[in-house]
């Protein structure tokens, strides 16, 4: 039998990990063969609930579902962890500025990083899905100086996903048959969902829709998903998010069919500062990101990327008090 792999999800008592925890408890992420530790970390109040949880998941007799624990403690939680899906982060409030989302998380991403910096395991992969989730990725990595950067991520596979889905829909084909479609950027209202290099057997997807419903539908509906949404159910995305950031693990893991779409520490391409975790094309191979580079950038792309860059170094700028 294969080593088990221990496994922590933040916010273990949300709707996100609520729909993640089965799927990590299938092998969706180490393989069916590959046995689980499962550690939910929640805040004192909701301890309690994470706790029904775990009694969910243990009722539900998974094969490889070795251990699962609840815990308020950040340390234990992480401790010997391979992976870590850091889920809970504060909702922006009505009224509250940005600015002010990103210091109430900062209290939050900082002592996580620290915590996964003392006690993970040395191969820790970690994935930030709780929003801002780039700069809370930023936050994190900034407060684990012994972990490499690297290992910290944020999510755009959400993004990239909802391309997929939305692309499909128009021109009448399955997600699997779009290749080198990718989402640059942070994920927020300023993401660029990016066609120009994307094909379907072969063929240019600029071939097949016009630019128009580019511009004036598809783009702004991807970027304005999760707001759409919230307005259509009253709440905002969970399976689909949890479905997404379980994919990004796994091909973190186990390699990617092709180009992703995923935010890592830029390594200074395509004319975006180095280390602002960014929404970039990516293949995972030999359990690492690798950026898609060479790819031609034109005026009209370099704008909507700009746009990204400027509000990342804000965002930045906002929490550069925690990044010392």
């Amino acid at each position: 039998m294969a080593t088990p792999k221990k496994i922590t999800i933040t916010g273990g008592a949300g709707n996100i990990a609520y729909s993640m925890a089965w799927r990590i408890a299938s092998g969706a992420v180490y393989g069916p063969n590959t046995p689980v530790d499962l550690s939910l970390l929640e805040i004192p109040t909701a301890v309690r609930a994470a706790e029904g949880v775990a009694m969910e998941l243990q009722d539900s007799a998974f094969p490889m579902l070795r251990n699962i624990s609840v815990t308020d403690n950040a340390e234990k939680a992480f401790n010997g962890a391979n992976a870590a899906f850091l889920v809970g982060a504060k909702p922006r409030s009505k009224g509250e500025e940005r600015s002010d989302l990103l210091a109430a998380n900062g209290k939050i991403f900082g002592p996580q990083g620290r915590a996964l910096n003392n006690s993970a395991a040395d191969d820790i992969r970690i994935l930030v899905v709780g929003n801002p989730a780039n700069t809370n990725a930023l936050i994190a990595q900034h407060a684990a100086p012994d972990i490499p950067a690297e290992r910290f991520t944020a999510m755009m596979r959400l993004d990239h996903n909802r391309a997929l889905g939305l692309l499909a829909a128009k021109i009448g084909v399955l997600t699997t048959e779009i290749s080198q479609l990718v989402v640059w950027g942070n994920h927020s209202i300023t993401q660029f969902p990016d066609l120009t290099y994307a094909t379907v057997d072969g063929r240019s997807v600029l071939e097949l829709v016009d630019q128009e419903w580019i511009n004036t539908e598809f783009i702004p509906q991807v970027a304005q998903r999760g707001a759409d949404i919230i307005a259509a159910r009253g709440l905002s995305s969970a399976a689909s998010a949890a479905y997404a950031a379980v994919d990004h693990m796994h091909d973190w893991i186990h390699g990617s069919k092709g180009w992703v779409s995923a935010a890592i520490p830029s390594p200074g391409v395509y004319g975006i500062p180095e280390g602002i975790f960014v929404g970039l094309p990516t293949i995972a191979r030999n359990g690492k990101w690798e950026v898609i580079e060479g790819l031609e950038i034109s005026p009209e792309q370099r704008q909507r990327i700009n746009a990204n860059i400027l509000e990342l170094q804000e965002e930045r700028a906002a929490v550069a008090h925690l990044l010392s």
